[in-house]
């Protein structure tokens, strides 16, 4: 079980992408090999909730940066890649320029 501590207790971290207060997540979407299927489901996410604190954008960026950070020790070089671009691919998503 790749959330699990030692003790067997789910990390907070994996409680919060599972079960996160301001948007609904697809299951096992920051899984996927496709970065721009993240970046469309983040977006439909934080379009559809109507418990989140700020912009649509901010809200999906964030749940992905969160991601990122949290899950980064643990996520081998090439998912840390399609995360990254899912990053770009978001921007895209909400007509902003991308980063290089």
């Amino acid at each position: 079980m790749a959330n699990a501590t030692k003790g067997g207790k789910k990390k907070w971290s994996a409680g919060v992408t599972e079960h996160s207060n301001a948007l609904d997540l697809k299951p096992n979407i920051f899984e996927s090999k496709d970065a721009k299927k993240i970046a469309k489901s983040l977006k439909h996410s934080a379009e559809e909730s109507h418990r989140k604190k700020s912009s649509p954008y901010r809200s999906a960026m964030s749940m992905l940066t969160f991601y990122i950070n949290r899950a980064g020790k643990n996520l081998d070089s090439d998912q840390k890649d399609v995360l990254n671009d899912a990053k770009n691919e978001l921007r895209k998503e909400f007509g902003r320029e991308a980063k290089s």
